[in-house]
């Protein structure tokens, strides 16, 4: 069954028909399994009334992460508030033989918490525990619902903090991040999820606990660990992460360069990295950020840029400086047309809230947005961004850039309205033209929002069949009866994955 997105529900030829639907508000399955009174009853008896959801009113708030095109909302959701609380679900839904959807706190952009043929979903947000600090050796251990930012908050008394910072960072969790090995503005210099997790502790779909990893960096055998973070959730439920914490710089420097247009602002990242200067952070957005961001948060940005580069450097104050004056000869070689550092923290902290938030900002100009995420080598990215707008020309959309310009990871903002399924037809049309315009300029079609249910369809340019089966199989040593988490990622072995979008026609991939 999994993989399937329809826009019309008629034309799901699955038994039982799948959950989701793109281009629809919501699709129930035919003959799916349903959360029996008498479950839902030992659930409420497990974590208590109040940590059940179990009416459809009220499910509905569940019915999708920040990738909206497709929704379903599920039976019950538990909100296990410990792990022997989820130890105890887990194994309930087990004895039921039912499929269950781990979710953290919903800010996922590919669909990797929707309940497709799962009817339980399970909720980490109640798990808000940081269990222990060991600022001596740099680590923390956290509970799967602590938010991101808030390990760092733990941890800035002593000089410490944990570096991925995805834009959701105020909001998204632990468990979450792990499960789609998220980045950031920062990781770029410090790198991603994986690159700062120790150790995991993970419920097997059987209820079965199991460590993962350790609290010190080579441990000995195949990192399970490594092969856990990004799996979506596919393997069973994080409960808690043991991280990396690292030491506060010194010192930092927060730039900002105004560019005629996005071409020179690439070619200023380009030549950054050329100079053999390695900031903690590189990011573009264009002109239609900037107007967006500047009227949300009137940060002072020029009405007439056409990109800006916000340029981070950190390190020790000595020799800080020196990059400072590098990087800011290299803009004006760029034709920068302003290059001006943050006075103090105060104003650093104003840009990167700015940064952060264009998301949002994104609503001032249409009634709803996708973000796209594909990565292309660092000296494609121009030719990308001149793909992106040959295809907002194609397809009558308008698509605004803000992305990581370091690592090549980029986020077109796609704008549309759901009322009109003519554009919704476009606004997916488009998305994937990108993606496989990444993949033929060496780049990948995720780079850290992962795939869940909105790149299944894409998987086939990077892997072949045997690919595609060899890693579906793997995931049976931690779900042998596919329980968790079913239908993301990967296709069930010998379905057809198939794909009918709006004015699209359907597309078998043999697996």
């Amino acid at each position: 069954m999994g993989g399937n997105l329809y826009a019309n529900p008629a034309d799901c030829n699955c038994a039982p028909p799948c959950r989701a639907v793109i281009g629809e508000r919501r699709l129930r399955p035919v003959s799916s399994p349903r959360v029996s009174p008498e479950l839902i009853d030992e659930l409420r008896a497990i974590v208590g009334a109040a940590a059940v959801v179990a009416d459809e009113a009220s499910t509905r708030v569940y019915e999708c992460d920040g990738f909206t095109l497709a929704r379903s909302a599920p039976d019950v959701v538990v909100l296990p508030g410990s792990r022997d609380e989820m130890v105890a679900v887990v194994r309930k839904v087990a004895a039921s033989g039912l499929c269950f959807v781990p979710r953290g706190a919903g800010t996922g952009l590919s669909g990797g918490c929707l309940p497709l043929d799962a009817p339980v979903m399970i909720g980490t947000s109640r798990m808000r525990a940081i269990r222990s600090v060991d600022f001596e050796n740099r680590r923390v251990v956290a509970e799967a619902g602590v938010v991101n930012l808030h390990v760092t908050r733990a941890a800035a008394a002593h000089g410490l903090f944990y570096a991925p910072d995805p834009s959701s960072q105020s909001a998204c969790t632990i468990g979450g991040n792990v499960a789609e090995n998220s980045g950031g503005p920062h990781t770029l210099k410090y790198g991603v999820t994986t690159n700062h997790v120790l150790g995991l502790e993970l419920v097997l779909p059987d209820g079965e606990v199991v460590e993962l990893g350790g609290e010190v960096d080579d441990v000995p055998g195949y990192d399970l660990r490594g092969l856990a973070i990004g799996a979506e959730g596919t393997f069973g439920i994080v409960t808690a992460a043991t991280l990396r914490l690292v030491r506060t710089p010194q010192a930092v420097r927060t730039l900002l360069g105004m560019f005629r247009d996005v071409d020179d602002a690439c070619r200023a990242v380009s030549a950054i990295i050329a100079a053999g200067i390695l900031p903690a952070a590189l990011e573009l957005m264009d002109r239609m950020i900037v107007e967006a961001v500047e009227a949300a948060y009137g940060f002072g940005f020029p009405p007439d840029a056409g990109a800006v580069l916000i340029v981070e450097l950190d390190g020790l104050e000595v020799g800080l400086g020196e990059q400072v004056d590098a990087v800011r000869a290299i803009c004006q070689t760029a034709r920068a047309s302003e290059v001006r550092v943050a006075r103090d923290e105060a104003e650093r902290a104003a840009l990167w809230k700015s940064r952060k938030r264009a998301f949002g900002a994104v609503g001032r100009l249409a009634p709803n947005y996708c973000t796209q995420d594909g990565v292309v080598p660092r000296g494609s990215v121009p030719e990308i961004l001149r793909r992106i707008a040959a295809a907002a020309e194609r397809y009558r959309l308008r698509i605004a850039n803000v992305f990581h310009a370091g690592d090549g990871n980029i986020h077109p903002i796609m704008l549309f309205d759901e009322r009109d399924a003519d554009e919704v037809s476009r606004v997916l049309a488009a998305g994937k033209e990108i993606l496989e315009a990444c993949v033929e300029l060496g780049g990948s079609v995720t780079g850290e929002h992962g795939i869940g249910v909105e790149k299944i369809e894409q998987m086939p340019l990077l892997f072949s069949p045997v690919d595609l089966r060899v890693m579906s199989e793997l995931r049976l040593v931690f779900d042998a009866q596919r329980r968790c988490n079913p239908g993301k990622i990967f296709p069930t072995p010998g379905a057809c994955v198939e794909t009918v979008k709006v004015g699209m026609p359907r597309r078998q991939v043999p697996l």
